[in-house]
């Protein structure tokens, strides 16, 4: 681990030491600082604060919003609602991933410009199948309209 980065992680572990952040906040502020949360950062929190590494994993995998992989400039999320299923989320997802060329495994780009994830529910039944690229909601989605809306994305 280079001095920047342990003069980063030093920072947000004053930080939330001053407030009394619990593992949640900790483990947002690393994830906002680096994009996701690595191995590690999270060894080194848990021996800097002597909260085993287990603690601060129990977090990571239970909540969504954790991600321990790098992931793209772009997030392309699809919905698989009961309602999106029905109304064909595994189509469109079987097609923006060929746009995208991810091989089965595969759900960031190599080039780091989308990372693809499926979602339970986003709360949009009305106007199924919905997909979120980034924070952008396109609903009635098809095949052919999910690669016309990345297509704006791509550089």
């Amino acid at each position: 681990m280079d001095k920047q980065m342990t003069e980063t992680l030093e920072a947000i572990y004053e930080k939330c030491v001053a407030n009394e952040d619990n593992i949640i906040t900790v483990l947002q502020e690393i994830q906002n600082e680096f994009g996701y949360v690595q191995e590690e950062v999270v060894n080194w929190f848990a021996e800097r604060s002597n909260i085993p590494a287990s603690q601060y994993y129990g977090v990571i995998t239970f909540y969504s919003q954790f991600h321990q992989n790098p992931r793209g400039k772009n997030i392309v999320t699809v919905c698989c609602g009961t309602v999106c299923h029905v109304k064909g989320a595994p189509r469109i997802i079987a097609k923006a991933r060929d746009d995208l060329k991810l091989k089965d495994g595969q759900d960031t780009t190599k080039d780091m410009q989308f990372t693809m994830e499926r979602v339970n529910c986003v709360g949009a039944c009305s106007i199924a199948p919905v997909v979120l690229v980034n924070d952008k909601v396109f609903g009635k989605v098809t095949p052919s309209k999910i690669v016309k809306s990345l297509k704006q994305y791509k550089e």
